[in-house]
């Protein structure tokens, strides 16, 4: 690890774990004494919010007191983050957050109401997911190579469906145009449900998804998986190669789903619940249930998924620059 990457995330931990708050906070082994509160920025069963309960079922679990989810959903995502950004750091609010915290500021800039790197403490980033990409039966390729030759003999024919500007599978659509230099039409929807709909209809040619809502699609034979993203192939769909094995690695994107706390929240709370979460996602219960969905367990140090957010915040906005993505 090179001196400047230890030295930031020295940095994070002291940031994360850090003096504690100018209040006095219970003994490390009362906490939480009480009901703790989670915000999730998404309505009832979007992906964020089964890991959100799942983690709340957990943290009940290993700390003998109630975990609720709160659902704040609308605006993209900064509806509910805001509301973490203005709760009280005293550990009894925590949030679930995604991919669109490392989108939203690049997409969004001034506008966006919060502050991802000065706004939050990082706990621990859960779990990763893969996203597949497909096309519709109809479509005639069989393979990456072949779609991107298609793509490259007749641009802009090619359309593709999101759940809006600036959603993950919008912006895995734009990295593969930059990586591949194809120029392909993007249909921004109100919803991901829609999408899907489209694509097993044909009124879209293809699609970025995560891999457990495509997977059943997938192995009817209504849609065609040519590339996973990641570093290793899914289990769910062991023959779909990725897409450093189809020879594009710089297509990357991989949904995050982690777990943070307002600035300021006193350090023995973030390493109570940051081990108790480590714990059930490494080797309990929480591990093989996340496996069981198409996900990829990871429980981090508050440090490293400090790391992982900027990493994922710079990568973004690269992405929203040079294919010039503005919100609607």
């Amino acid at each position: 690890m090179h001196r400047n990457r230890r030295s930031f995330i020295h940095h994070c931990a002291a940031l994360a774990l850090g003096s504690a708050a100018p209040w006095t906070f219970a003994a490390a082994g009362a906490y939480p004494d009480k009901t703790v509160r989670i915000i999730i920025p998404y309505p009832a069963g979007a992906a964020t919010d089964t890991l959100g309960r799942l983690a709340s079922q957990a943290l009940q679990q290993a700390l003998g007191q109630s975990f609720i989810a709160d659902n704040k959903g609308g605006g993209g995502t900064t509806i509910g983050t805001r509301a973490l950004a203005q709760s009280e750091p005293d550990g009894y609010t925590l949030g679930m957050v995604d991919s669109s915290f490392t989108i939203n500021p690049g997409l969004l800039g001034s506008k966006l109401a919060y502050d991802t790197q000065k706004d939050f403490t990082p706990i621990s980033l859960i779990a990763t997911a893969q996203f597949v990409l497909v096309t519709h039966a109809s479509v005639p390729v069989k393979d990456l190579a072949g779609f991107l030759a298609k793509a490259r003999a007749e641009p802009d024919t090619l359309a593709y469906g999101s759940a809006g500007v600036g959603s993950g599978p919008h912006l895995a659509g734009a990295q593969l145009a930059q990586q591949a230099g194809i120029k392909v039409v993007h249909i921004p929807y109100k919803g991901g449900g829609t999408v899907i709909t489209d694509l097993l209809g044909g009124q879209v040619q293809f699609a970025f998804a995560t891999v457990p809502t495509l997977a059943e699609h997938i192995k009817a034979g209504k849609l065609r998986a040519l590339a996973v993203t990641g570093a290793r192939r899914s289990a769910l769909l062991p023959e779909v190669p990725t897409f450093a094995e189809a020879g594009l690695p710089g297509v990357d994107i991989t949904p995050l789903f982690g777990l943070v706390a307002p600035k300021g929240i006193p350090a023995a709370a973030v390493d109570r619940i940051s081990q108790a979460l480590r714990a059930s996602i490494r080797g309990g219960e929480m591990q093989s249930r996340l496996k069981a969905m198409g996900f990829e367990p990871v429980g981090s140090t508050p440090a490293e998924f400090a790391q992982r957010i900027q990493e994922e915040t710079a990568k973004w906005s690269e992405v929203i620059r040079k294919s010039g993505i503005r919100p609607e």
